[in-house]
């Protein structure tokens, strides 16, 4: 199937809503882990992750970027 979508149009579905389910499960992963273990490498790692990808779609999404 998705060798009949156009280039452009996979790139719009992977940045809407496959970008953001990866950012929430990485988030609410790592939320668990911090709840059940304490603050791990593995949790901060997988929250790290999600907010380099928050990051990312925010500057293709020509958002404003913060520090």
């Amino acid at each position: 199937m998705w060798l009949f979508l156009s280039r452009r149009l996979r790139m719009w579905l992977i940045l809407t809503v496959l970008a953001p389910l990866a950012t929430g499960l990485l988030r609410r992963l790592g939320s668990t882990i911090e709840r059940r273990a304490g603050s791990t490498p593995v949790s901060r790692a997988l929250l790290r992750a999600a907010h380099v990808g928050d990051r990312a779609r925010a500057g293709l999404r020509g958002g404003r970027r913060r520090a």
